[in-house]
């Protein structure tokens, strides 16, 4: 299976998950007097038009490259990141403002029985995010990753509406806001993952260089090729789940232009092999320092 159709495949699944808990959530919340669960399911409802919005960036930005668009399209990835940043800013607004009217308001102590459905939500949404969060590290995809910063952020809410309405039970009458008080507290850690899924996100429109692993690894393999005898600058800059590749190489410069052209190519073709996750490489012949 292709990196875009196992991308495709785990966004779908985050859909009909989150579509899921969304209901089990609402339905909890109302029959168990709990905001906590209701602020939740709200979160859940976003998550799945923002894994819609991931599921179109990953479509897209897959297209090939065209007259108008040399290096494809891939960078629709991380502008349908932002949008998906903008679906957790919201709704942690509107979980922020609803919990803080619900505090001033008296209102019956939750269920028990949402403890139960809080347990499983909280594994249910950790697993969720460890697959999700695999598949975006195996295909490169940044709005991917976005996704499962999504599940954790819902494990995480989840887990704080599971203390909140503990507190509320056990300690009883004048504690029932203490479930409003943990979404509230969820609706911050909500921001903060925000700012965790923006940042790279924002690196990578701006060409920000931090793929040292990935520099050392085509250095590595480029000095394989015969003729080359080491490499200088080496930029990188991604573009959906693929990386455009700048690399100077060291080579005899007494060699032909003919013999360097050949060397280049073979480098290329040899990169392009064994680092699937390239997409173009373009190369610069540099004559060896002794030769100049």
């Amino acid at each position: 299976m292709s990196a875009v159709d196992q991308a495709k495949k785990a966004t779908w699944m985050s859909i009909l998950g989150n579509a899921l808990l969304a209901i089990i959530k609402g339905l909890s919340g109302i029959f168990g007097n709990s905001y906590a669960l209701i602020a939740d399911a709200i979160e859940s409802t976003a998550d799945i038009f923002s894994s819609m919005m991931v599921l179109f960036g990953i479509h897209y930005s897959t297209r090939p490259p065209d007259r108008n668009h040399p290096y494809g399209h891939g960078r629709a990835e991380p502008l349908i990141t932002f949008v998906v940043v903008g679906f957790l800013v919201a709704s942690a607004v509107v979980i922020a403002f609803e919990s803080i009217e619900n505090i001033q308001q008296p209102h019956a102590l939750p269920k028990p029985f949402t403890l139960w459905v809080l347990a499983g939500i909280i594994v249910s949404k950790e697993l969720f995010y460890r697959f999700v969060r695999r598949k975006s590290h195996e295909t490169n995809s940044s709005s991917l990753k976005a996704d499962a910063w999504h599940h954790r952020s819902d494990a995480i809410t989840s887990l704080a509406a599971f203390i909140g309405i503990s507190v509320a039970l056990i300690m009883g009458p004048g504690y029932e806001s203490a479930d409003d008080w943990a979404a509230l507290l969820a609706s911050l850690v909500i921001l903060y993952n925000a700012f965790l899924i923006f940042r790279p996100a924002l690196g990578e429109i701006m060409d920000e260089q931090v793929y040292g692993e990935l520099v050392n690894r085509i250095r590595d393999f480029s000095v394989q090729v015969s003729g080359v005898l080491g490499t200088e600058k080496c930029h990188i800059r991604k573009s959906g789940m693929k990386f455009h590749v700048d690399l100077h190489v060291i080579v005899n410069g007494h060699m032909t232009v003919l013999e360097g052209h050949a060397i280049a190519h073979r480098l290329k073709d040899h990169l392009l092999l064994e680092l699937p996750v390239l997409a173009d490489v373009l190369i610069h012949i540099e004559p060896a320092a002794a030769d100049v």
